[in-house]
């Protein structure tokens, strides 16, 4: 992916490898339907959402996987939810031959927007 200028979500999609598309195009839509008032944007040269001011969640897609960064706190049982997902420092990686784990992601996205609403009233 040479770009870097991208200037939509989608335009950064579409630069992806082919292989990863559909996936970032699935949770594009499940992000904008979890928090339809959050911003869209581009930030580290991938695809990010922004709410009050602060970067809600990125993602990006590779040859072989989609990632959503950062890894958000949870509970003893979210964290073994998402191990075999982990990789790395903040970083959840789903491989493009596994189904993409829909209600995990969206489990994801809920943990940040709370972390977010709560340093947005100063928590």
């Amino acid at each position: 992916m040479a770009k870097t200028n991208f200037q939509s979500i989608d335009q950064y999609i579409a630069a992806c490898p082919v292989e990863s598309q559909k996936y970032l195009r699935e949770i594009h839509k499940l992000i904008h339907a979890l928090v339809p008032d959050a911003n869209e944007k581009i930030s580290y040269q991938i695809a990010c959402f922004e709410l009050n001011d602060m970067n809600l969640i990125h993602f990006a897609g590779w040859k072989k996987h989609v990632s959503l960064y950062p890894v958000p706190t949870g509970s003893e049982v979210f964290e073994r939810q998402i191990a075999k997902y982990v990789d790395g420092k903040g970083t959840l990686k789903f491989l493009l031959d596994e189904p993409l784990p829909i209600k995990l992601i969206e489990r994801v996205v809920k943990l940040h927007l709370e972390a977010n609403k709560k340093k947005a009233k100063g928590d």
